[in-house]
């Protein structure tokens, strides 16, 4: 399914925040479909339907790029088993990805399968995702591991980049 391309008039500042939109989308419907067992379509609908742009805490959250959305959660779920295999090889041995927070599972699989698309340069992601968890974790410890963790999965994916 494609969806129509809403970004051919926007400037390249807002193309990139519509996308950082999306990558946040695609964690948290990851993280949403773990937890409640729904289809990858039904979150997907959810989230374009109701999620995007929404009203949170009195602001409006920005538009995602569907298109990027669409492409990251159908790779991450398509590839999760591989995926996680690539994370597992990055965490040490006694974090299996099962023990890892939900939400950084998400967020792992998520960048993984950015990784695997190579449409977006690997020192991209890694910023990216590495603001996602600044933001879901602002007191905590896990942007550090995150950044270690993402760098060793782009090296091992895409070592050409480094």
């Amino acid at each position: 399914m494609s969806t129509p391309d809403r970004t051919s008039n926007m400037t390249g500042n807002m193309k990139r925040k519509m996308r950082s939109a999306a990558r946040l989308y695609a964690v948290q419907a990851l993280f949403q479909m773990e937890h409640s067992n729904l289809t990858l379509d039904k979150v997907r609908l959810e989230f374009l339907d109701h999620r995007f742009g929404e009203m949170m805490d009195g602001e409006e959250m920005l538009e995602g790029d569907e298109g990027h959305f669409t492409r990251v959660l159908e790779e991450a779920v398509s590839n999760q088993a591989a995926i996680d295999q690539m994370t597992d090889r990055a965490l040490v041995a006694k974090w299996p990805i099962g023990r890892i927070d939900p939400t950084l599972r998400g967020l792992f699989r998520a960048a993984g399968a950015e990784f695997r698309d190579q449409a977006t340069p690997p020192k991209v992601v890694i910023a990216e995702y590495l603001d996602l968890a600044s933001a879901f974790f602002p007191d905590g410890k896990e942007a550090r591991f995150v950044n270690a963790v993402l760098d060793h999965m782009a090296r091992e994916v895409r070592p050409e980049a480094f």
